[in-house]
């Protein structure tokens, strides 16, 4: 059995991000966060945590996706853009619309993505 990297878990939690899968993406970056250090390991932090508050929302539980946004965005705020070759300054500006003011039951058309840095 082959063991995956690091970035082979970064990419599919960016990619079921992507999806809407939530919950899976937060699955996926765990798994590189149990690998890591260091400040890589605070970035998949706040990633884990950005997927987990958008999740509360979703499900209605606004407080605790206030609590966990404030955790993110603790951990994402202070890294430059580009950092993990994403568009991170874009991602923070997204997840801020999605949580400024918090959104209700329905905002699908509003939802963060992440874009790769070429």
């Amino acid at each position: 059995m082959r063991l995956r990297s690091i970035e082979e878990f970064f990419q599919q939690g960016i990619d079921l991000f992507n999806e809407g899968r939530f919950f899976e993406s937060h699955e996926a970056w765990e798994q590189a966060w149990l690998r890591s250090g260091g400040m890589e390991k605070l970035f998949y932090q706040g990633l884990i945590q950005a997927a987990a508050a958008i999740l509360h929302a979703q499900r209605g539980n606004l407080e605790g996706a206030k609590s966990l946004w404030a955790k993110a965005i603790d951990k994402l705020g202070p890294l430059p853009d580009g950092y993990g070759g994403i568009a991170l300054d874009e991602l923070r500006r997204a997840l801020a619309k999605f949580f400024d003011p918090l959104p209700g039951a329905d905002r699908t058309d509003k939802l963060p993505t992440i874009k790769r840095l070429a």
